[in-house]
């Protein structure tokens, strides 16, 4: 294994879940995160994985949404954002809390020159953004998104080569994987059509109703 790759930054990004006082208002087949812990529960399998394929010299920058998980915490009755730095302690992960887009960009943009080898994102999206939250603070809307159009603010020296990038959000693949392409040159796998994070259930990565699409393309 390179030696660039084994000693690299993993990247993971987390979205915060929708609230149950809005979502139980919803039909059934409409509801979203009855638990609370998918996007967590995808990020730490993720770096179970990617500490099995880079090696234990491999650290995770693991970006979270604050405010999402405070709102669930204070519903549930339950210390979720105690939780979720036990679980960053327990895989040596550097957490960081943002609370928007430009939280998110700063973040990644302080990583040192060349050496992010992966990013993930796991949360609620549309083709156009990353909804760091959804059904919290409003029924069915976002009020903190990453929106494609803010990517041109990243910087693509911060990405290794070769790195892989991967959102497990819905429609990903549909445009903001293009825009994703021409701020940081490198490639965005994203879901044309919704992920499904049930497989969790079973150990396994979230899976998608649709395809995933590893070639940016204008829409």
């Amino acid at each position: 294994m390179p030696q660039q790759a084994s000693a690299g930054e993993h990247v993971i990004l987390a979205g915060g879940p929708a609230l149950r006082k809005w979502e139980n208002l919803r039909v059934e087949r409409d509801r979203h995160d009855k638990w609370w812990a998918n996007f967590i529960r995808a990020s730490t399998l993720r770096m179970d994985l990617l500490r099995q394929a880079y090696g234990t010299q491999a650290k995770f920058v693991w970006l979270v949404h604050r405010r999402g998980y405070e709102a669930r915490s204070a519903e549930d009755g339950k210390p979720y954002t105690k939780w979720i730095a036990m679980q960053a302690a327990k895989r040596n992960a550097k957490l960081i809390w943002v609370d928007g887009s430009s939280s998110v960009i700063s973040a990644i943009n302080a990583r040192p020159t060349r050496s992010v080898v992966t990013f993930d994102y796991f949360g609620h999206s549309n083709k156009q953004c990353f909804l760091l939250d959804y059904s919290s603070d409003i029924i069915g809307a976002s009020t903190a998104w990453l929106h494609q159009k803010d990517l041109h603010r990243l910087k693509a020296s911060v990405f290794t080569s070769k790195a892989l990038c991967k959102s497990w959000g819905c429609h990903s693949g549909e445009s903001m994987n293009y825009y994703w392409k021409q701020a940081t040159g490198r490639e965005l796998v994203g879901a044309a059509g919704k992920t499904d994070y049930a497989t969790l259930s079973d150990g396994k990565m979230p899976g998608i109703n649709g395809k995933w699409v590893y070639h940016a393309s204008q829409r």
